[in-house]
C-alpha cells in the first residue's frame, strides 16, 4: 500500500508511520517542513520508492506542494491526524479558535485535494474524538449516539463535516472518534506517570466519571484496520471494549506502579488551574464510549482490558 499520512510526527502518527514501513508499505506524510533527515522525493515516477516522502502542505495559507504529491502518487489510502493540541495550553478565545481552525481547514483542505486526485485514493480515515458526545454520564455511547453539547462537540461536529468532500466524491470516508490513547511516551499518560510514581495521584474530581481508553498499539491496529476493511464507513469508536471510572483508571495505574493513588484532585481546584470550561469538557466530563463499529466488523483488540493495556505500556 501507498499511504498518505497527515500528523506523522505526532504520538499516534509516529507509531502509525512505523507500523506500516515496518509492514513493507510506503508512507507519504504531508508535513510543515521536510524531515531534513528523511529520504529525499523521488526525482521521477520510474525511481524506486523510498519508505517515505514528505510533502510540505500549510493548511492556515490552504497550499500543498502539488508537483511533489504527483510524484508521490497515486495513494491507496489516506490517514489525517493533523490538529492543535486540545489539552497542551489553558482555553482562551484565541486558543479556542485555533484548536477548531487547525482541525477544519486541515481537513477542508486535504478532503478537496485528495477528491481531485487521478486516480483517488480509496479510503480517507480522518480524525475525530469522543468528545463529539458531550458529558453523558454512564450512558453507553456507540457510534449511533446523537451528539452532546460544548466546545469539543462543537469542534468534532465540525471537524468532521469537513472530510465531506471526499466522502461527496466517493471515496470511502471513516471519522474515527478516538478516546484516551495510553502511551508511556506521550498524551495524557506522559503527564500523569511522574505524580503516580511519587504516590501523589488520585482520583479527579469525583473519580466517577468514564475516561474511554485506547492503548496506542490498538489505536494503531485500529486505524490499520479501517484502512482494509471495505464495510466501515462514517463514525468509528476508537475506545477499548471496556470504559473505565476515572476512579479505576488510577487505581489500576497506582496497583501496576506498586504505589498508593488515593490524593484526590478537586475539581474546583481543577477549574480553578484549567478555567472551568477546559476542565469541565476535558477532564470532568464522563463519556462511557464503546467500540460497536470495530466490533461488529471482528476487530479483535491486542489489549481489550485496562489491566492489558497498563501492564503493556509500563512493559510489565
Amino acid at each position: 500500500m501507498n499511504v498518505l499520512v497527515t500528523g506523522g510526527h505526532g504520538l499516534i502518527g509516529t507509531a502509525l508511520v512505523a507500523s506500516l514501513v515496518g509492514d513493507g508499505h510506503r508512507v507519504v506524510r504531508l508535513v510543515r517542513a521536510p524531515d531534513p533527515s528523511g529520504p529525499p522525493p523521488p526525482p521521477s515516477a520510474t525511481a524506486p520508492p523510498a519508505a517515505t516522502v514528505d510533502v510540505r502542505w500549510d493548511p492556515v495559507h490552504g497550499t500543498i506542494d502539488r508537483e511533489t504529491l504527483a510524484r508521490a502518487t497515486p495513494v491507496d489510502g489516506v490517514v489525517h491526524l493533523a490538529g492543535a493540541g486540545i489539552g497542551d495550553r489553558r482555553w482562551n478565545p484565541a486558543r479556542k479558535a485555533e484548536i477548531l481552525s487547525s482541525r477544519t481547514a486541515s481537513t477542508a483542505l486535504l478532503a478537496a485535494t485528495v477528491a481531485g486526485l487521478d486516480p483517488r485514493p480509496g479510503v480517507l480515515v480522518s480524525g475525530s474524538a469522543i468528545g463529539y458526545y458531550g458529558d453523558r454520564g454512564d450512558e453507553i455511547l456507540t457510534e449511533g449516539a446523537r451528539r452532546g453539547a460544548g466546545f469539543l462537540a462543537d469542534v468534532c461536529e465540525a471537524w468532521e463535516r469537513s472530510a465531506a468532500p471526499a466522502a461527496d466524491a466517493g471515496i470511502r470516508t471513516v471519522l474515527l472518534r478516538t478516546g484516551i490513547v495510553l502511551a508511556a511516551g506521550g498524551g495524557v499518560l506522559a503527564k500523569q506517570l511522574p505524580v503516580l510514581r511519587l504516590g501523589l495521584g488520585g482520583p479527579i474530581g469525583s473519580g466517577r466519571q468514564y475516561q474511554s481508553w485506547i492503548s496506542l498499539t490498538d489505536e494503531v491496529g485500529a486505524i490499520r484496520y479501517a484502512l482494509d476493511t471495505p464495510a466501515i464507513s462514517g463514525p468509528l469508536n476508537a475506545t477499548a471494549p471496556e470504559p473505565a471510572t476515572n476512579a479505576a483508571l488510577t487505581a489500576a495505574l497506582g496497583r501496576h506502579l506498586h504505589r498508593p493513588a488515593r490524593l484526590p484532585l478537586p475539581a474546583p481546584a481543577l477549574r480553578l488551574a484549567l478555567g472551568t470550561e477546559m476542565a469541565s469538557e476535558l477532564v470532568l466530563a464522563s463519556q462511557r464510549v464503546v467500540p460497536q463499529v470495530l466490533q461488529d466488523h471482528g476487530y479483535t483488540f491486542t489489549h481489550p482490558t485496562l489491566d492489558a493495556a497498563i501492564a503493556s505500556v509500563l512493559g510489565r
